[in-house]
């Protein structure tokens, strides 16, 4: 079964976060084409950004967040965290 995870990246290097931007877009725009991305974005302040994977389980959501360009190159921190969408129909 799939579940939702949300990789919270926070920006702890400005300049190497530059220089990595190109490859954190092309690494989440293949996971989207395969379905393993569902939303991404940054936030408002520009401090980082969060990531919606579609895993089996949370070791496979932070081994596709660990090995996001801008994690592993050291310009991002990451943390992951099963998330559990709400059905607000239904309150």
């Amino acid at each position: 079964m799939t579940n939702l995870y949300v990789a919270w990246l926070t920006i702890v290097d400005e300049a190497l976060n530059q220089k990595n931007r190109p490859a954190h877009l092309a690494y989440l725009g293949n996971l989207f084409r395969e379905g393993r991305v569902a939303w991404g974005g940054p936030f408002g302040d520009r401090s980082g950004g969060m990531v919606v994977y579609r895993a089996n389980s949370l070791e496979d959501a932070v081994t596709m967040a660990e090995a996001d360009p801008a994690v592993s190159s050291g310009a991002r921190t990451v943390v992951v965290k099963q998330w559990e969408l709400l059905d607000l129909e239904k309150f």
